[in-house]
């Protein structure tokens, strides 16, 4: 799986006019994917990751400060885009595989205590985020 990781002030996510996802206050903004050779467990060790990274305020976790988090499917995160101009989306996990590892995620972050708000898998999303820092990072697993 691949996660980008935003530290933000304030994050939310809209779906035709609805936000469906939000954080309003300072957290983690997470885009995940996945590729075809993911399972529950990998999911798990990156939700560990991410509820555990120390890129909050003072060099703490979300862990450390209850900190919310807005997941939102990625599969874009898997572009190859070394041949040509248009990207290959190849290593992305299809719809069926990559949607119950996302919820996987997802649920093993609530099971640690996060608090955690969500994109809607397969739609349209407008995500709108106020950057704190800028802190960007980018995990793989």
């Amino acid at each position: 799986m691949r996660a980008v990781v935003q530290r933000v002030t304030s994050a939310s996510v809209t779906v035709a006019g609805e936000v469906v996802g939000s954080i309003a206050e300072p957290g983690l903004l997470v885009l995940v994917g996945a590729t075809h050779d993911d399972t529950a467990a990998t999911a798990e060790a990156l939700a560990d990751k991410v509820w555990n990274l120390r890129i909050m305020a003072g060099e703490r976790s979300c862990a450390d400060l209850a900190a919310p988090l807005l997941v939102v499917s990625q599969f874009t995160l898997y572009a190859d885009t070394r041949k040509g101009r248009r990207p290959s989306w190849n290593a992305a996990a299809p719809a069926a595989v990559s949607e119950p590892l996302v919820d996987a995620f997802v649920e093993a972050l609530r099971t640690r205590g996060a608090r955690v708000e969500t994109g809607r898998f397969g739609a349209m999303m407008a995500v709108a985020s106020v950057n704190d820092g800028p802190m960007t990072i980018c995990l793989d697993l």
